[in-house]
């Protein structure tokens, strides 16, 4: 049978994460920008606010903007692949794949991660639970942060809790590099293909170049950090080539691209 041994230090870190999230759920503010409950309201907060019927949205900085602007854009697209990443982790796991770890989804606090503003207790579960890598979406929750946060409207505070650094950027390079190596040389261009797993990601990998091509002008326009884009066109790199990782994983070919006769 097998066992396990839980450190002590590990130990300490699960219960002080247990207990910071407990304290942060029973604040009436939950760390966002509105609050869902009256005070003294001790209910569940409802998924639905109503504040966006009208469509309109608030940044993190608290403007209104129109549910269309380039930066609401931008957030769905890193959202949606967030979800088309979390669809591939779950054929990956499937198929036993060792990587999947660098995909994981940190599931505690799901309802509050949501929230691109609840973003100290979900840096500190990434950091308890998952100490070993970085968990890209975790990191895509940090995207979202800042292409949330634009400068022009920006204070100090914002500015220092959404900023985005090179580390994720230089993590992804040190993987895309491992499996790199492990990898036949490519000759040919390849079609989306080698199994559910290998294509799902291909998947993702087109998801993330258009959240790319999304963040792109803001980053230009001055309004989020250049190092969010950096880690997007990393990211697609990586997918590109975990996506060809699982496919000889699985044994798995690769369609060829042949250009019609």
């Amino acid at each position: 049978m097998a066992s396990f041994i839980i450190k002590p230090a590990h130990l300490r870190c699960v219960l002080r994460t247990n207990r910071l999230f407990w304290e942060l759920r029973s604040r009436i503010t939950l760390c966002l920008d509105r609050s869902y409950a009256t005070e003294g309201d001790n209910r569940v907060p409802k998924i639905y606010t109503k504040t966006g019927d009208k469509g309109f949205s608030s940044t993190f900085t608290g403007e209104r903007r129109p549910k269309e602007d380039d930066i609401f854009e931008a957030l769905g697209n890193t959202d949606e692949l967030s979800s088309a990443i979390g669809l591939a982790r779950e054929f990956c796991l499937d198929k036993g794949h060792t990587f999947t770890h660098q995909l994981d989804k940190v599931f505690m606090f799901h309802l509050f991660i949501l929230k691109i503003h609840f973003k100290l207790a979900r840096k500190i579960v990434c950091k308890c639970i998952f100490p070993m890598s970085l968990q890209i979406q975790c990191i895509l929750q940090d995207v979202g942060s800042n292409i949330a946060t634009p400068r022009s409207s920006a204070r100090d505070s914002h500015i220092k809790r959404t900023k985005f650094t090179a580390q994720p950027i230089m993590d992804l390079e040190t993987w895309i590099d491992k499996f790199t190596n492990e990898l036949p040389p490519l000759t040919n261009f390849i079609l989306p293909s080698g199994g559910k797993s290998s294509a799902a990601l291909h998947l993702a990998r087109t998801v993330c170049r258009r959240a790319e091509r999304c963040v792109a002008p803001i980053v230009r326009s001055g309004e989020a950090d250049p190092d969010v884009a950096k880690f997007l066109n990393r990211l697609s790199d990586y997918l590109f080539t975990v996506a060809r990782y699982a496919a000889m994983k699985e044994g798995n070919e690769e369609t060829i691209y042949k250009r019609p006769e």
